[in-house]
């Protein structure tokens, strides 16, 4: 689930992060930390969206009026989406306050605003309502948010990488929304005691001494942040030889893979991995280390193997890459 984090941290365009698993191993807590390690962005000073300064301003209502656009570093966003969110929450509406003490029809940016160029976090995100999972499917293949509603007509950019976490024996995802995940994890409890042991320890500590504890591991996060903005800087330099394409391809033909968005991911998924361990070109043991988090989610269901979906996958790699 960490380095699932860590990729989607340095390549947006993987696609996002679904964890599933038992109750209580760390989900929401891995998950929401992910912020603290983030380096600043760039923003347009006074833009309820975050626009970057360096891109076109035509998607978006606040910068699109020209005028100098001042830089500004501001906390890469990480927002939460909550169950019961009205979709008035989610994608926007009309500033009452404004409207009623001034007759101004003005827009008060939603959820999908604060999200833009971060991350969305849904948790229990196998229990969201219907209408909220397609509206995220709209904006998430367009990456931009469109409202039409109380006489407004607006749109604004909405890019975010989207996390979701839950645990799978309360409902299923539907297929839709599973497929734009880019990996899908599985969280299970640890069943060695020694882990289960110095899990509790940490815990125990944290809830004694909150800053004490940060102040005890701010060294080993200060390096993670350094290495996390390192490969965000050689991604773009990091290679794919066409002999890992080719592997690519042949794992998800092994698996029967629908499209071509399981090949897409894993490639780059596997790049990601490649700049995040300070490598030059992706090779065998990053495709081998992402396959299952890239795949698992988007085989078919197969009445005659009764294996789960990463036992299909390791089975596939053993195979392919032997």
């Amino acid at each position: 689930m960490k380095r699932a984090l860590l990729i989607a941290a340095v390549d947006p365009s993987v696609g996002g992060v679904l964890a599933l698993g038992d109750r209580g191993t760390g989900k929401s807590t891995a998950i929401r930390a992910l912020a603290a390690l983030l380096p600043p962005m760039k923003a347009v000073a006074g833009c309820p969206y975050s626009c970057d300064p360096a891109s076109a301003a035509s998607a978006c209502p606040h910068c699109a009026g020209g005028g100098l656009r001042q830089a500004r570093p501001v906390p890469v966003p990480v927002v939460d989406l909550p169950l019961g969110a009205t979709e008035d929450r989610v994608v926007g509406a009309l500033d009452l306050e404004r409207a009623l003490a001034a007759g101004i029809k003005a827009f008060e940016p939603g959820l999908l605003a604060r999200a833009n160029r971060g991350f969305l976090y849904i948790d229990e995100v196998n229990l969201l309502e219907d209408h909220l999972v397609d509206l995220l499917l709209d904006v998430a293949a367009s990456g931009v948010n469109t409202v039409e509603r109380e006489g407004l007509s607006l749109r604004h950019p909405a890019r975010f990488v989207l996390v979701g976490s839950g645990n799978p024996e309360e409902g299923e995802l539907r297929p839709q929304l599973l497929d734009r995940f880019g990996l899908a994890v599985e969280v299970t409890t640890p069943t060695d005691i020694p882990t289960r042991i110095e899990v509790v320890r940490r815990r125990d500590a944290f809830e004694r001494d909150p800053g004490g504890f940060a102040a005890a591991h701010a060294g080993a996060e200060k390096a993670l942040r350094r290495r996390l903005n390192a490969a965000r800087n050689r991604l773009a330099d990091v290679t794919v030889p066409d002999a890992m394409l080719e592997t690519a391809a042949r794992l998800c033909l092994a698996l029967g893979t629908d499209g071509l968005r399981g090949e897409l991911t894993l490639m780059r998924a596997a790049r990601a991995l490649a700049a995040f361990d300070g490598m030059d070109q992706v090779g065998l043991d990053q495709i081998r280390s992402v396959a299952p988090s890239a795949l698992r989610h988007r085989l078919r269901r197969n009445p005659l193997d009764e294996a789960g979906s990463t036992a299909r996958v390791a089975r596939a790699v053993a195979e392919v890459l032997a």
